[in-house]
Order: structure tokens, then sequence, then C-alpha cells
């Protein structure tokens, strides 16, 4: 049982910043063992990867973000982050952590969700 529980979405204006932040917690879960990920779910759109970073620190970014977006994480704290910078109103989404699975396919978890919204 893993507990993800994202925290510090808002309403900011274009061109604005904002961190998300996704703390893990669960019984043996060793957290700098996997990679994690932060995903974006709009209104009538699928869920979609925005960035991902696993246990090393090797990143991986969706496009539209690139540039803009700095995933990291702190292993001793069990967290992950989302620095968001020049949001657009595009990056409206309620915003989601995930564990990714072990090589078993085993142990996926998803947090609830935190709401960013960009707008005038």
């Amino acid at each position: 049982q893993v507990q993800l529980v994202e925290s510090g979405g808002g309403s900011v204006q274009p061109g604005g910043s904002l961190r998300l932040s996704c703390a893990a917690s669960g019984s043996s879960f060793i957290f700098s063992t996997y990679t994690m990920g932060w995903y974006r779910q709009a209104p009538g759109k699928q869920r979609e990867l925005v960035a991902s970073i696993t246990g090393s620190g090797t990143t991986n970014y969706e496009d539209s973000v690139n540039g803009r977006f700095t995933i990291s994480r702190d292993n001793a704290e069990n967290t992950v982050y989302l620095q968001m910078t020049s949001l657009k109103p595009e990056d409206t989404a309620v915003y989601y952590c995930r564990k990714y699975p072990n090589s078993r396919g085993l142990g996926a978890y998803w947090g609830r969700g935190t709401q960013v919204t960009v707008s005038s």
C-alpha cells in the first residue's frame, strides 16, 4: 500500500510559476528505487505524461513543457517536485503524481491530483 499526496496547485496568471509536490508514503516502498512521474488531465481529454524522473535522476519531458517545467526529487524526503514556469492557459489541468510499476509490472500507484488553473 502506497500513498501519493499532491499539493501546491492553485490559480495563476499566464507567465506565472507554481511548484507542485508529491509526498510518498507506505509500507515496503523504497522510494529511491522507482521512477516517478507527473501526469495531467484536462476536462474531456486523456491523461498525459508531463515529466518523469528515475531514481538516479534521469528526466524526460513532454515536448510542450520542455524548457518550462523541471521535475526533481528528494529521496531523503520521499518527495517529487514539478517546478512550473512560464505557465500558459493550455497548462490548465489536474496534475497527478504516479509511482511507476516495478519490473514485474506491479506496484503502480496514482495520487488523487491537484488542480492547476492558468487564466487572466
